[in-house]
């Protein structure tokens, strides 16, 4: 299904969705909900992970290929779409290879709404990844020497957590409340294979504690039991979706 595929009873021109991190779960943890709410709202969703190559993370020492593929598979059966690039952590930086690679998706696709990393951030990874995003989504067609490309109407940044961001002041809430469960059970799921264990849905990864009180008070900024918070990046209507 393309951005501009047209939906058949209703007329309606499905658009597109990219979110753009740097490792397997930054998207995944950063801002499952509103993933899951572009597709109940019949948008493409599409997971760009810059970093790849994971054969040398301890946790998944000789499993790096079914991280990937778990990634993928879980994003699918959500009726997402994941992607990565070839690259490994602390590997990467802000140049012409790795600019190109990050825009050459973004002309496949063709977002309508781009979600990129924070610029701010105690992890190296998290603040090339946000440098690249910016540069992809914003000058796609310079980077690669194209004329005509699309670029998306609307980008937003997202945190990924308080052991991370640094200086994030959203300006834009979004209600998470009924993608909740599904979100949890998403990120649940990732950080079993992660911890080689079977997925238990009444037991709690660290990090989905953090997610859920990160969650609640976004939601307490907001009115709403569970939100995600998001710095609009140019001045345009709230709506994300």
């Amino acid at each position: 299904m393309s951005a501009e595929t047209n939906n058949a009873t209703s007329g309606i021109i499905n658009k597109t969705l990219l979110a753009i991190g740097a490792h397997y779960d930054d998207c995944v943890f950063g801002i499952p909900g509103i993933l899951l709410k572009a597709v109940r709202k019949h948008y493409r969703v599409v997971i760009l992970n810059i970093i790849g190559d994971y054969d040398h993370w301890a946790p998944v020492k000789g499993r790096a290929a079914q991280l990937r593929e778990t990634s993928m598979l879980l994003a699918r059966r959500l009726g997402m779409e994941m992607r990565f690039l070839s690259y490994a952590s602390m590997q990467f930086d802000v140049n012409t290879e790795t600019k190109r690679a990050v825009a050459e998706v973004v002309a496949e696709v063709r977002p309508d709404v781009a979600f990129m990393l924070w610029h701010q951030d105690r992890h190296p990874d998290h603040e090339v990844a946000a440098a690249l995003s910016k540069a992809a989504l914003r000058q796609t067609g310079t980077i690669l020497g194209r004329d005509g490309i699309r670029v998306p109407g609307r980008i937003y940044a997202y945190d990924n957590g308080p052991g991370h961001t640094i200086g994030f002041e959203p300006n834009t809430f979004v209600d998470i409340t009924p993608e909740w469960p599904s979100a949890m059970e998403w990120f649940g799921q990732l950080m079993a294979f992660v911890r080689n264990q079977p997925y238990d849905p009444q037991s709690s990864a660290p990090s989905q504690t953090v997610k859920e009180t990160l969650a609640r008070y976004r939601g307490l900024a907001c009115g709403a039991k569970y939100a995600e918070a998001f710095f609009a990046t140019g001045s345009y209507p709230r709506e994300i979706l």
